[in-house]
């Protein structure tokens, strides 16, 4: 059995994440025990969440410890196993890290169709991301026909998905992306009726104008002046689904300038809106069958469509991820570990 190689938290980050924050092991393949399996990864999931586990802040998920294993999202198959639930050859979504091998004693592994045509889809449109895209637009959002729905990172896995979600409800679309190569794919690829470039310079004055009815719906994932620029735009009753804020995962202080929070109140309160925040995994066992049985059709009806970034390697896994919080990336990251 070849080696095990693996990145783990050397250090906790101050501000953005360095190289040196991870180091590189190799170390002798775990051996499975009693009811677990040995998983050979595939593909890794690289995700924003994962800032927030290194550090030790009080948050909703579990930080990494110094030394663990970087934790994420995987699709591997079973190299051997001691539990009747899964054979040798099954193909598997588990939650096995930056590493080539993983152990899991089966609780939180999902057996994959051996016939998925794109295994890393579990990890992006046909998983988290997407169950993400769907259950804050459809059950926070809730997007109706004719109404301006407005997405933040909009050439993203969630952004992008809660897009063409909106134009299948009837809904206008306006997103958001960082550069006009971004925006071009946000239109042509994923149907959008307009992006806006929220590095150029009029940003605001041009949102302002690509709305003139206001905006109903703002899946907010970003924050930071693109949420500056929503706030005043949005319309009585008007529904905010919150699952991320890019913008300040490396910030080590309050943001420049007055205190906002009175002016974001008062509009709160006066336009009545709904600003709700949400974890995804509080709604797998409710939710994820309902969310699995829809995305599934609409992506093989060609309705939905994804658009992944592959970085091949494991040893490149920092890099990428360090690149996702600064926007280089170009839709659902993914490391290509190894062989199929």
């Amino acid at each position: 059995m070849a080696k095990n190689r693996r990145f783990v938290l050397a250090s906790r980050p101050k501000g953005a994440p360095t190289p040196e924050n991870f180091r590189f092991e190799t170390v002798e393949t775990p051996v499975p025990g009693d009811g677990e399996v040995l998983i050979r990864n595939r593909f890794l999931s690289l995700d924003p969440y994962m800032r927030g586990r290194m550090s030790d802040a009080k948050s909703y998920a579990t930080p990494v410890e110094i030394d663990a294993v970087m934790g994420g999202g995987t699709v591997g198959v079973v190299k051997a196993s001691n539990n009747p639930r899964f054979s040798e050859g099954d193909l598997v979504l588990a939650q096995g890290g930056w590493q080539d091998f993983s152990l899991s004693n089966g609780r939180d592994l999902r057996k994959l169709p051996p016939e998925l045509d794109h295994p890393s889809y579990a990890l992006s449109i046909l998983g988290m991301p997407g169950f993400t895209a769907w259950h804050g637009l459809l059950k926070i959002g809730e997007p109706k026909a004719g109404e301006t729905v407005v997405v933040a990172a909009a050439s993203g896995p969630v952004g992008s998905i809660v897009g063409q979600i909106a134009r299948l409800k009837g809904a206008k679309v306006i997103g958001i992306a960082g550069g006009p190569k971004k925006c071009r794919t946000v239109v042509e690829t994923f149907g959008f009726d307009a992006c806006l470039d929220h590095k150029d310079p009029g940003f605001a004055e041009k949102l302002k104008q690509a709305v003139p009815d206001g905006i109903d719906v703002y899946y907010e994932n970003v924050g930071g002046k693109v949420f500056d620029a929503v706030l005043p735009l949005l319309n009585v009753h008007a529904r905010v689904p919150v699952c991320g804020l890019i913008a300040s995962y490396n910030a080590t202080g309050l943001p420049d300038g007055p205190d906002r929070l009175p002016l974001l109140a008062g509009i709160l309160l006066r336009q009545r809106i709904r600003m709700q925040g949400f974890i995804i995994s509080d709604h797998y066992a409710g939710e994820f069958a309902d969310f699995e049985r829809d995305m599934a059709g609409w992506v093989k009806a060609g309705e939905v469509k994804i658009i992944e970034d592959v970085v091949d390697g494991l040893e490149n896994a920092p890099d990428a991820f360090i690149g996702l919080l600064e926007g280089k990336n170009f839709g659902k990251l993914v490391v290509r570990i190894g062989e199929d």
